[in-house]
């Protein structure tokens, strides 16, 4: 089934409570937020406070990307902030046993994020500590980029490991995704969709999300 996670990134950040609310009306199934730290990354967004602050909005699943260095670091406070999953960098970290290990000591789902020319095959010996695998079709750090179709083989590739390990994670992708390229996007094994400006720059956040759903099911 398609998931739909809208980005918080592509929000009126002056009334976030209010689309919290309006995209969780709208019909989406999590809400992605983005954690940038200005070093992993080259731009800084927010962190665990804003989160705790909005997580009284909404009892939809907060879909929480950590585009941070070492992000063992705040595991804990994400996770009291109200995340439901926490996907880190494989890029960022040598501890990524022991930072999923942590994620999922709290009870939260554990997911591990690539970026676009990162080798997928880093992902196979940890497929047992993952709830969900983020492949990025952008390069991370800023929202409104152009999906980067070569990074969809990542997503086939994940999706055939996965089949082979006959576990149930999913598959989530985040970058450029809009209703026109949604359907190549799930047809590369992708079941949760991130889509910031297709959603949070229409006018109707309803229709946008549903658009995205109908056309990767199409």
């Amino acid at each position: 089934m398609i998931q739909i996670s809208p980005s918080l990134l592509s929000a009126d950040f002056s009334i976030l409570d209010e689309e919290v609310k309006r995209i969780t009306e709208a019909g989406a199934d999590m809400l992605h937020l983005d954690v940038m730290d200005g070093r992993f990354v080259p731009n800084i967004t927010f962190g665990a406070p804003i989160i705790k602050a909005i997580r009284k909005s909404s009892g939809i699943v907060f879909d929480v990307h950590l585009m941070i260095d070492e992000p063992i670091r705040y595991i804990d406070d994400f996770a009291k902030a109200g995340a439901d999953y926490i996907s880190f960098h494989a890029e960022a970290t040598d501890k990524i046993e022991e930072t999923l290990l942590r994620i999922k000591s709290h009870g939260v789902k554990a997911a591990l994020a690539i970026k676009p020319h990162t080798n997928p095959a880093i992902i196979k010996d940890y497929l047992p500590l993952l709830d969900m695998v983020l492949i990025m079709t952008v390069e991370p750090g800023f929202g409104g980029q152009s999906l980067i179709e070569s990074a969809l083989d990542n997503a086939r590739y994940v999706k055939k490991m996965i089949e082979e390990s006959g576990r149930n994670i999913l598959i989530e992708a985040d970058g450029g995704i809009k209703a026109s390229n949604a359907r190549l996007v799930s047809e590369a094994g992708v079941e949760v969709l991130v889509a910031g400006s297709a959603v949070f720059c229409a006018d109707d956040y309803q229709k946008a999300i549903a658009d995205i759903r109908t056309a990767a099911t199409l």
